[in-house]
């Protein structure tokens, strides 16, 4: 009763841990997802903080170069590089909108430096275009730009250390969570191994112990079975007995005093007799039969 009651009850144990250990997994997993999606994205966040630099020093690189020389082919890193900053500092303010507001400060500030250093150079460019070479070169020579662009790299530097922080932090985390999910699915795994195990020793005990009541049931069957082969014999041999003597008697009476016995008499004997003579038939068909399944349980 106690081995069924613990099987019983086990079973369904086991059935739960397994599905607990699996949710365990399936969440750790989407934790892990979240971590990685964090880390992909501070990672775009470097990237177009490092493009909006790369933009506004390709945008000056191309200004000097048509200001030397006044060849308008020079301009057109310029302007490709106008069209990317465009998309790169939408793409920034994207990016940070769910970052402290201390972040999404230094990025509006960056965008406004950059749109002076931009303003800078259009001037000094419409200078050159109208034809006042020196008074462009004068403008440069203000250091206003290299003022702007010294204010932006300070700006983008700080975003930047910002989000190499977070990525740290991110990464610390990921390292932290993965060896939770180490040890929370090794404690899990071996709760599960030795319940399992145990189930499957005490399922076998209790295999082991019903062949073996089943091994005594069926040697108990088979001793009543004898005893009940003896007494039916006995109960026949005695009945055969009793059958026989009946029929003797009655034989005996008909033969010794048939003569002397009225009919009716005579038909009680004759009656006798037959009766006997079919007892004795009734007897032999049960035997037999009962020879038959004893011989059936014994194969």
């Amino acid at each position: 009763m106690i081995r069924k009651a613990t099987l019983k009850i086990g079973v369904p144990v086991l059935l739960a841990c397994m599905a607990l250990n699996a949710y365990l997994a399936v969440r750790h997993l989407r934790q892990m997802q979240k971590m990685d999606a964090l880390t992909v994205e501070s990672s775009k966040t470097q990237a177009t903080i490092s493009g909006v630099l790369a933009d506004l020093v390709d945008m000056e690189t191309s200004q000097r170069g048509y200001l030397l020389t006044g060849d308008q082919s020079y301009l057109h890193p310029y302007t490709s590089a106008k069209e990317r900053i465009g998309t790169d500092f939408a793409n920034l303010r994207t990016q940070l909108a769910a970052r402290p507001q201390g972040e999404q400060s230094v990025a509006q500030q960056l965008e406004s430096l950059a749109q002076l250093k931009q303003a800078e150079m259009e001037r000094a460019i419409d200078l050159r275009q109208r034809g006042y070479r020196h008074r462009s070169f004068v403008l440069v020579n203000t250091n206003e730009g290299k003022d702007y662009m010294g204010e932006i790299r300070s700006a983008a530097a700080s975003l930047s250390a910002s989000e190499s922080r977070d990525f740290t932090r991110i990464e610390n985390g990921k390292i932290v969570a993965m060896k939770k999910v180490l040890a929370v699915t090794m404690i899990a795994n071996s709760i599960l191994l030795v319940l399992a195990a145990g189930l499957f020793g005490l399922f076998r005990y209790h295999v082991r112990l019903l062949e073996e009541e089943a091994t005594e049931s069926r040697q108990e069957l088979a001793r009543r079975d004898s005893q009940l082969a003896k007494l039916t014999s006995a109960l026949c041999g005695q009945a055969r007995l009793s059958i026989t003597a009946l029929n003797t008697n009655s034989q005996l009476l008909l033969e010794n005093y048939g003569g002397f016995l009225p009919r009716q008499g005579h038909e009680y004997a004759e009656q006798m007799k037959e009766a006997a003579t079919e007892m004795e038939r009734l007897r032999l068909d049960l035997v037999g039969n009962e020879t038959s399944e004893i011989e059936a349980t014994a194969a």
